[in-house]
């Protein structure tokens, strides 16, 4: 039972910004999608979490199609996601930022409330609960929409280049907390990231995208090995491993 793309097209008048690709997910596996910028990671997001609908193809999410969902429904449906920028809520507190989406996912806010505490200590956050999100650290902004992603249980969690702007330390506890998140609960995750080392490390399948298409799929060694990827783009990276 998976959340997958099958034969998906996305045009927006004679641009094509998708062309036949597929891919899938299953609950508890971490997939990786790279390529270079412009090749259509973002918008294989908004498609599996209704915020675009394909032109052709389907979305399938645990053996139905989706594909007319809107955003808030796959949401209710089980499939989160975050954002490149963090969107936090700013005028509230770590705490109520979780909350909220609870309670938008129809939790009453007393049970909202202890999801939340219970989230952010799992994740070792517990001491940012009174926290303003507006003052926070920039890594610690990336986290916290993780948790709020996170709220409701969700069988599918897609991450949008999370890793931008950290450090190396900072991305090895990342990819950690992914790994946990995948492994302890059983979510499956998508990870869309300009961090190769990151995305090798930690997923099991990697999809690369170049110009709207599937150029390879494969595990570490499918990928570093792949002329295709180097050319498109990995470079030196793939030379260097």
């Amino acid at each position: 039972m998976v959340l997958a793309l099958e034969q998906v097209g996305v045009a927006f008048g004679g641009f094509r910004a998708l062309t036949d690709v597929t891919l899938s997910v299953a609950p508890g596996q971490v997939v990786g999608l790279i390529g270079p910028n412009g090749a259509g990671k973002t918008t294989c997001v908004n498609v599996l979490t209704g915020f675009q609908r394909p032109t052709h193809g389907k979305v399938i999410l645990q053996g139905r199609e989706v594909s007319g969902l809107a955003a808030h429904e796959m949401r209710r449906a089980g499939v989160a996601r975050t954002f490149q920028a963090g969107r936090l809520f700013g005028g509230l507190d770590v705490l109520d930022n979780l909350a909220c989406t609870g309670v938008g996912l129809g939790l009453r806010r007393s049970v909202a409330e202890h999801e939340a505490s219970a989230l952010l200590n799992w994740m070792g956050m517990a001491a940012l609960e009174s926290r303003a999100a507006a003052g926070l650290p920039y890594t610690d902004e990336r986290r916290v929409a993780i948790a709020r992603a996170l709220m409701g249980k969700p069988r599918f969690l897609l991450l949008d280049e999370p890793a931008a702007g950290m450090s190396e330390a900072e991305a090895a506890d990342l990819a950690a907390l992914i790994g946990r998140i995948a492994a302890e609960l059983g979510v499956g995750c998508l990870l869309i990231e300009h961090n190769v080392g990151l995305v090798l490390s930690v997923c099991t399948q990697v999809v690369v995208l170049d110009g709207g298409r599937i150029i390879e799929k494969g595990d570490r060694e499918a990928i570093l090995g792949s002329r295709a990827v180097r050319e498109a783009y990995l470079g030196t990276y793939a030379e260097a491993a």
